[in-house]
């Protein structure tokens, strides 16, 4: 086990922190076992000790690596413990890291997250270079819609305000009136003064939010392949086998579903609900690495999982953070022209939102 390895080595004793084996790897040794223990204590609910002899000598490197070259590391809820609490310097929702990053003195900034919030950083920082370890690390519900789509968007519906979640590409937003995230999309339709209202591209999150509003809410047909998966039946039957279960569900989520669940809200509304209200028993109807991450911060909450990932987050991992940092690859850039709209619809929100 760890500890006793930990235990049995000499602490005096001069060993590399982090070598290559030969082979092209990072190697586990003595001294960096050292090294992580107190990072290891902290996660070592959800990560097993031959997990952590894999996961370390990346995270020691990475660490060094980003110090050296003055980066920060952004990493959304809903990526892997390891990189959440072990490489991150801020963590939370898309929006939330992109304007944590703006107000930051670093000039590299790495996404550990999908391309549209790597794209909503650069939006914000046009003059920091930002990184994602992965191009291929989309979105199924931004791939829902084009630019092109909103276009003819205006054209059929002349007049009616296009509110656009964050969880779109920049082009998106660049021909959007004003954004929208989960958590104050329902102050952004309040703020507007028309009767009708299209929402994009989430249907589900409209129309849940067209249950909140006298307001008339129009919707286009995308979602979120990990929010549409979860069932009424499912929250049904963990209350059976989970008596007492306190259910919380994200607003891509279904009507059906939000209906049936104890609070409804955005990752950062149910971490805070997790961290302040410490319920015995909990579900978490969103992204699965999102309870791995608060139950490393919650030990005394029991998470009841019901695990749908995301394909595309996962496709982040210490090994392609390294390389990013290593090669400064891979850059997300913008065209200015576009940058400068979908800055103006994001910064429209901010403003209802400071209002």
């Amino acid at each position: 086990m760890f500890d006793t390895i930990v235990q049995k080595e000499d602490q005096k004793r001069e060993v590399p922190r982090v070598f290559n084996n030969g082979n092209g790897e990072l190697e586990y040794t003595s001294a960096l076992a050292l090294e992580t223990a107190e990072l290891y204590n902290k996660v070592k609910r959800v990560i097993t000790p031959s997990e952590w002899k894999v996961h370390a000598p990346y995270i020691s490197e990475i660490n060094r690596l980003k110090k050296e070259k003055g980066a920060i590391i952004l990493a959304h809820n809903y990526i892997t413990p390891e990189i959440f609490h072990c490489v991150a310097d801020f963590t939370g929702d898309s929006l939330q890291l992109a304007q944590l990053a703006s107000e930051t003195d670093s000039k590299i900034i790495v996404q550990a997250g999908v391309h549209f919030m790597a794209e909503t950083s650069k939006i914000l920082s046009p003059e920091k270079t930002i990184l994602i370890p992965d191009l291929n690390a989309g979105c199924s519900l931004a791939a829902s819609i084009t630019a092109n789509d909103v276009r003819l968007l205006h054209k059929k519906y002349p007049g009616i305000p296009i509110v656009t979640y964050v969880n779109t590409s920049a082009e998106v937003k660049a021909e959007s009136d004003i954004c929208c995230t989960s958590s104050n999309a329902l102050t952004i339709v309040e703020s507007l003064e028309s009767d009708t209202v299209l929402m994009i591209p989430d249907q589900y999150l409209a129309r849940n939010i067209a249950k909140q509003t006298k307001k008339k809410i129009l919707t286009w047909q995308g979602t979120c392949e990990v929010h549409e998966r979860f069932t009424p039946d499912d929250v049904l039957k963990l209350r059976k086998k989970w008596s007492g279960v306190i259910v919380l569900a994200h607003p891509e989520c279904t009507p059906d579903v939000v209906t049936e669940a104890d609070f409804t809200g955005s990752t950062g509304a149910m971490s805070n609900y997790v961290q302040d209200k410490k319920p015995e028993k909990v579900l978490l109807m969103t992204e699965c690495s999102m309870s791995d991450n608060l139950s490393v911060e919650n030990p005394g909450v029991e998470f009841v999982r019901l695990c749908n990932s995301c394909p595309y987050m996962k496709l982040i991992s210490l090994q392609n953070i390294l390389t990013c940092l290593q090669t400064m690859t891979h850059e997300v850039t913008i065209d200015p022209s576009i940058a400068a709209r979908a800055r103006l619809a994001v910064e429209r929100m901010l403003a209802v939102k400071n209002k």
